[in-house]
């Protein structure tokens, strides 16, 4: 008999059952899998880039990049 561990569901924190009958594993429901499955679909979730934006050197009348 496996023994019945409790997790936080990552999406919202409630405690549900880590075993292979929870069909939503590690979520607590459907929904929350689907909502989690969502931000991962539009960029919800990124990992930051910690390197400083630059320019591209542009030409300000012209806009083409200058040589």
């Amino acid at each position: 008999m496996e023994k019945d561990r409790r997790v936080a569901c990552p999406r919202c924190g409630a405690m549900s059952s880590f075993i292979p009958e929870n069909e939503w594993r590690p979520f607590c429901s459907e929904r929350c899998k689907m909502i989690d499955l969502g931000l991962w679909g539009s960029d919800g979730y990124r990992i930051p880039d910690n390197k400083p934006a630059t320019q591209p050197d542009f030409d300000d009348e012209s806009g083409f990049k200058q040589s």
